[in-house]
């Protein structure tokens, strides 16, 4: 199907039943980041208690479910946590969670012994926490725009759908029923979407990617790309996306996204490409036609541009010679 047709398509079906193209546009770029499956727990502690949390490359989260309790960023001011209260980490350097600001994170014993969390006697709190890994040697902007902390008071009425996600998620984890290992990860998934869903959602101010998934055009090029990053995309072709002329759509895809839209699609078939060697033994000829590339030597030349490594020695895990250039 021609690139135009495909356009009129997607459209119709877009316009028949309501779709948010924004939503495949955030599942994609979580897939193609993450590493390893996600990990989740319920803690509970009675007050005065205080735990240490290391910092993560990814995304972590925190749930209180009840009582309540308070966040303490390494930089920034402590946030009171409610029941129902979420909030997400993002690239975490660190932090702490105690029934206080004033409560000490952990009681430290003789040298070389573990650590272990200072509790009291004093009322309870509990709460979900979990996180997922993202590869090192990659990131994307839409991730790299999102605050250190993204903090959702629980409120009436509000985010009625990541509200019962983070119920179910609750059961699932303090219970032993079957099929618990792949409803959890799953739920993980959609806890996630729906974070930053609100997030995006109530962005006060609307710039940059947080402009780029509430604006339609946008959001139409961009779901165009991550669906099908093979074509031999042009300004022209997703400017037909995006239902714009190629100069303004040139202009404000820039302008939001952060890049020109050919130097997004590179990054965007890097990614995957990145994926796919990673998880995968599939020929490197392979790889390369599924991201757009007409033979071995242009996407092994494309790669070690973006990344400073050669694919081969990527997929081996060896470091790359040079900082990204994208």
């Amino acid at each position: 199907m021609s690139l135009s047709l495909r356009f009129l398509s997607v459209r119709l079906v877009v316009e028949r039943v309501g779709y948010d193209c924004s939503m495949d546009v955030l599942s994609s770029v979580i897939t193609a980041l993450r590493v390893g499956a996600p990990e989740a727990s319920v803690l509970s502690r009675k007050a005065p208690w205080g735990r240490h949390y290391e910092g993560v490359y990814g995304v972590g989260f925190h749930v209180s479910t009840e009582g309540s309790c308070w966040l303490l960023p390494n930089e920034g001011e402590p946030v009171m946590m409610n029941a129902g209260d979420v909030a997400m980490f993002c690239f975490d350097r660190g932090h702490g969670l105690a029934d206080s600001p004033t409560t000490p994170l952990f009681e430290q014993l003789r040298r070389g012994e573990p650590r272990r969390p200072v509790e009291g006697d004093g009322p309870r709190s509990v709460w979900l926490c979990g996180g997922y890994q993202f590869d090192r040697r990659f990131t994307h902007p839409l991730i790299e725009a999102l605050p250190a902390v993204i903090h959702l008071p629980t409120r009436v009425g509000r985010h009625p759908e990541l509200r019962a996600v983070v119920d179910l998620l609750g059961r699932e984890l303090e219970s032993d029923r079957h099929g618990r290992d792949a409803m959890i990860p799953a739920m993980l998934d959609s806890l996630l979407i729906y974070v930053l869903r609100a997030w995006f959602e109530e962005a006060t101010e609307r710039e940059g990617w947080a402009a780029a998934l509430n604006d339609p055009g946008i959001t139409a090029s961009l779901r165009a790309v991550h669906a099908e990053p093979g074509l031999a995309w042009t300004v022209d072709a997703l400017g037909r996306e995006a239902g714009m002329s190629r100069a303004g759509f040139a202009r404000t895809f820039t302008a939001m996204v952060g890049e020109p839209p050919l130097a997004y699609v590179t990054r965007w078939r890097m990614l995957l490409a990145a994926k796919r060697l990673r998880e995968s033994d599939a020929p490197l000829t392979t790889v390369a036609r599924e991201v757009g590339y007409t033979s071995e030597f242009a996407f092994a030349k494309a790669f070690k541009r973006s990344q400073g490594i050669s694919p081969g020695r990527y997929r081996r895990g060896e470091a790359a010679e040079a900082a990204p250039a994208a």
